[in-house]
């Protein structure tokens, strides 16, 4: 791409002072013709470059020139650009920082690439909230990043998803966003390292004590890690069942009650057999209730008696 080869030439004149159309052609594999075109391009967008005659003449910039910018590719002044979230930056109260930081990056390109930075913004936006526009409420927030920045201990009050509260005394070393959630990733007192959902702390104190963080540990590395174990530890419950047509195309935008493992057939009145994967078994007989006659159970036997036990009490039910 022109972009890249502008960049390069850029580069290479800064590096080396001075090169011949020759030379920059042959190092950048097109032809003398596209060279002298893409030097007005850099003198048009005012990076000033200028050509010598004569036997040792060739292309430099201007005495003392230098730009900012340090072998970026336009792929990668495209990748820096792209927008974080919103939501998340507003959480970590960095918004106008960041729009400070992305304006002074800007600056520091060349003219003739300001507008392809520029563009990335009205092509690409990034929402990480949900359709409802739910937000989890954390009572300590700000706590939380400070500890963090500060290696401060922390002592947290934390409730657990079975609604039991412990009280903790942990050594904060990072945040991870998954999706609009916070999670909070702390060492314990024996060095394990745990997750807790950042809107489950019921309250957080700073103690008077600093901590020594791990020199080796890398939050991505840890997080994929822990991410990776948790969905193995995930309880699986497989049913096979015959769904009709019209349900078909539904399940596709079910997955997060339900996961397609299989397929098997389709029949010639569109029904498919299909096996489904659930976390529990009360989550299986309530998704395949609720598509009433356009799926059955065939595997297993005691799931099919237990859905035929719940439609009958809710039929019973109306008729009171």
């Amino acid at each position: 791409m022109r972009g890249d080869r502008l960049i390069s030439i850029l580069l290479m004149l800064q590096s080396q002072g001075r090169m011949t159309a020759k030379e920059l052609s042959e190092k950048l594999e097109v032809s003398e013709r596209t060279i002298y075109r893409d030097m007005e391009v850099l003198s048009g967008s005012g990076i000033p470059v200028f050509a010598d005659r004569g036997k040792n003449g060739g292309w430099s910039l201007i005495d003392g020139y230098q730009t900012d910018l340090t072998g970026l590719k336009e792929s990668e002044i495209r990748a820096l650009f792209v927008p974080s979230s919103p939501q998340l930056l507003e959480d970590l109260g960095l918004t106008r920082i960041s729009e400070d930081a992305r304006n002074k990056l800007i600056a520091s390109l060349p003219a003739t690439f300001r507008d392809n930075a520029k563009d990335v913004w009205s092509r690409i936006h990034i929402d990480t909230s949900s359709w409802r526009g739910t937000k989890e409420k954390i009572a300590s927030f700000e706590v939380l990043k400070n500890a963090i920045w500060e290696n401060n201990k922390l002592g947290i009050l934390y409730q657990r998803a079975d609604g039991e509260t412990n009280n903790y005394i942990v050594q904060p070393l990072g945040l991870v966003a998954k999706g609009n959630s916070w999670y909070l990733i702390a060492a314990k007192e024996d060095g394990d390292i745990r997750n807790y959902r950042a809107s489950r702390i019921q309250s957080a104190m700073p103690r008077k004590e600093a901590f020594e963080r791990p020199v080796d540990f890398d939050i991505a590395a840890y997080w994929k890690k822990s991410k990776q174990a948790f969905i193995k530890a995930l309880p699986t419950y497989v049913v096979w069942v015959k769904a009709s047509g019209e349900v078909l195309s539904r399940l596709s935008f079910s997955n997060y009650f339900v996961r397609v493992i299989e397929t098997k057939s389709i029949d010639e009145k569109g029904w498919a057999l299909m096996k489904l994967a659930f976390d529990t078994k009360e989550e299986a007989k309530r998704f395949i209730l609720g598509f009433a006659d356009q799926m059955i159970v065939t595997e297993p036997e005691n799931l099919r008696a237990e859905i035929l036990r719940m439609a009958e009490a809710a039929v019973a039910q109306y008729k009171k």
